[in-house]
């Protein structure tokens, strides 16, 4: 009888000091993987006239990232088509097909919708804050009301693409980023801002003269990717 109490006691012990550990913190995440597609996508570019550092994406979201989608829209191909609600801009190409780039979008960028042109093109490009950037943020803003030189601090980026309609600048801009965070989201000012590393890519595709369609409202593309299931990367 003592040895099956005994017994039975040691079976429980474990069970008791079980319950009486405070466990040393979470359990372990499994650590997401980076496609090392999208690593060398938005990796360093030191040949640039500024030396670019790489983009981190550890904490973008991947619909962001850029990739090849199908398109059903009626836009021909080299036409730029800005869908803001969506926070994408895409490319279209050939075969029923576009380049797909996630964007951040500032209060400039939702004020105007319609087609227009790229009038003209910028790498490094100077960037005057308006008016209404300084009165907002004084500090931030009214050391460049002459307007800042292009580098890796400027607020345009790498790269700008300037929209004109009929000859006029429209003053909507698509252009790179210091705040990469903001890609996927609406913000404070701007216009339409991309990683500077895919407006390095859309600037080097698209030419002076393409047509560009700026629109609030459903996209006209299909997200599902290649016919295999996976992602066509560029």
């Amino acid at each position: 009888m003592l040895r099956n109490a005994i017994r039975f006691c040691a079976l429980l012990l474990p069970m008791a000091l079980a319950a009486c550990v405070t466990p040393s913190g979470p359990p372990q995440q499994a650590v997401s993987r980076i496609d090392p597609a999208f690593m060398t996508m938005y990796g360093s570019r030191p040949d640039e006239a500024h030396p670019l550092p790489a983009t981190d994406i550890s904490e973008v979201d991947p619909r962001f990232l850029r990739r090849e989608v199908a398109y059903y829209g009626r836009e021909e191909p080299g036409t730029v088509v800005v869908d803001t609600s969506a926070h994408y801009l895409y490319l279209v190409r050939e075969g029923g097909r576009a380049i797909r780039y996630g964007i951040g979008v500032g209060k400039e960028g939702m004020a105007w919708a319609g087609r227009a042109r790229v009038g003209r093109k910028a790498t490094w490009p100077n960037w005057t804050p308006t008016a209404a950037m300084i009165k907002r943020e004084p500090e931030r803003n009214r050391p460049w009301a002459g307007g800042m030189p292009g580098g890796i601090q400027n607020p345009l980026g790498a790269r700008a693409l300037y929209l004109y309609n009929n000859g006029v600048d429209t003053m909507y801009r698509i252009h790179g980023t210091t705040e990469p965070w903001s890609i996927g989201q609406s913000v404070s000012s701007g216009c339409i801002r991309m990683f500077n590393q895919d407006v390095i890519d859309l600037y080097s595709r698209v030419p002076v003269g393409s047509p560009v369609v700026v629109l609030n409202g459903r996209s006209p593309f299909n997200d599902v990717d290649t016919e295999d299931g996976r992602v066509s990367y560029y």
